[in-house]
């Protein structure tokens, strides 16, 4: 307590009348401190440390804030107002490992800066960790080739359907960054079709062969359906795989609401589509895939009743499927009204209808 209580009154002194070099010695003996003690301060002391810091960092120069940025930056109890005013700093030397880095940067921070930085301050940005979707939206609609390219790379950046969309654009012409987004396992399948539609065959030949397992058949079927679509030829979906994974985990007794609702999370909709058809008294695969790939909530309800689903792995299933536009949670809470509300006997009586006639409502 004595050696804080000396350093803040050294800090205010360095402030007041200080010159360069007394600056420079205070403010290192204080990141001295942060690193060692800093997390058995109190706020109170933090925030004194804070206010005090921010006057110092505005009158040294850039070498000295970048030395800064690269202690504090690790500190999950570093001072934010310090972290911010690093972070806004016009020089990347200072900026760049705090945007990269720190913990102490709200998103809506990020997102302020990535509205009006330049590149290098949104290439910093692209590669923290767990970037979540209001900042990559910023990111893609104002970032250029290399901040692109990292932002594809960053494995844990969350994307929105408007920004899974900004990726595929950016990927016209650029094999580079086609790769890597064919690499994302999160790619929604409408963008992977996208993305393979307009790739060269290189890449797509070397996607088929460096794509994770649960990548690769994916990108086959995919690439598969352009050349059958190239050749005038309406090709039929392969289910037979997920069909068979489902037969044995339903005589194993393992086919159940959290395998199904693991099966959405994991965006294996083939999957999802084959639970539905065994538990629909073996329904056609394809008929389940066309409901739940459709553009109507209230008819993915039907099936999903009938297989007697509870409302969790429903909610997942309808969060996470294959279509355009994700639903939105005044639908949800409709379809949860509703879902609710639907019998088992209509529901099974409406999935018999489809089968007799094989046709399901537009």
């Amino acid at each position: 307590m004595h050696q804080t209580e000396s350093i803040i009154a050294e800090l205010e002194d360095a402030v007041r009348s200080g010159s360069s070099a007394k600056r420079i010695s205070t403010l290192r003996q204080v990141t001295d401190l942060f690193l060692h003690d800093g997390e058995r301060l109190t706020e109170d002391q933090v925030k004194v440390f804070d206010d005090v810091l921010c006057h110092l960092v505005a009158r040294v120069e850039t070498r000295v804030k970048a030395e800064l940025g690269t202690r504090l930056a690790s500190l999950d109890y570093a001072p934010v107002g310090v972290i911010e005013q690093l972070a806004w700093d016009d020089q990347i030397a200072v900026a760049g490992i705090v945007l990269e880095s720190s913990s102490r940067l709200a998103a809506s921070t990020l997102v302020e800066i990535a509205k009006a930085k330049g590149q290098d301050h949104l290439l910093a940005i692209s590669g923290r960790a767990d970037l979540p979707e209001a900042v990559t939206d910023v990111i893609v609609d104002r970032g250029e080739r290399a901040v692109i390219r990292k932002l594809a790379g960053n494995t844990s950046a969350r994307f929105s359907e408007a920004g899974y969309g900004g990726m595929v654009a950016h990927a016209e012409a650029d094999d580079e960054l086609t790769e890597v987004l064919g690499l994302r396992i999160d790619l929604p399948l409408n963008f992977l079709r996208e993305l393979l539609q307009r790739a060269t065959e290189a890449v797509r030949a070397r996607l088929t062969q460096i794509a994770p397992a649960e990548l690769q058949d994916e990108i086959k079927r995919v690439l598969k359906t352009i050349s059958d679509t190239a050749r005038g030829k309406s090709p039929a979906r392969d289910f037979s795989k997920a069909e068979a994974a489902v037969k044995r985990m339903k005589g194993m007794n393992e086919l159940n609401d959290a395998a199904i609702a693991r099966f959405a999370d994991a965006k294996k909709f083939d999957e999802v589509a084959a639970s539905l058809a065994i538990l629909n008294n073996s329904a056609p695969t394809e008929m389940m895939a066309r409901v739940l790939e459709g553009p109507r909530t209230d008819l993915v309800l039907i099936p999903c009743k009938s297989a007697g689903l509870d409302w969790a792995a429903v909610e997942t299933i309808l969060r996470l499927r294959p279509v355009k536009h994700r639903i939105d949670e005044a639908t949800l809470q409709v379809a949860a009204r509703d879902y609710a509300k639907l019998s088992t006997e209509t529901a099974e009586r409406t999935v018999r209808f489809w089968q007799l006639h094989n046709k399901i409502e537009k």
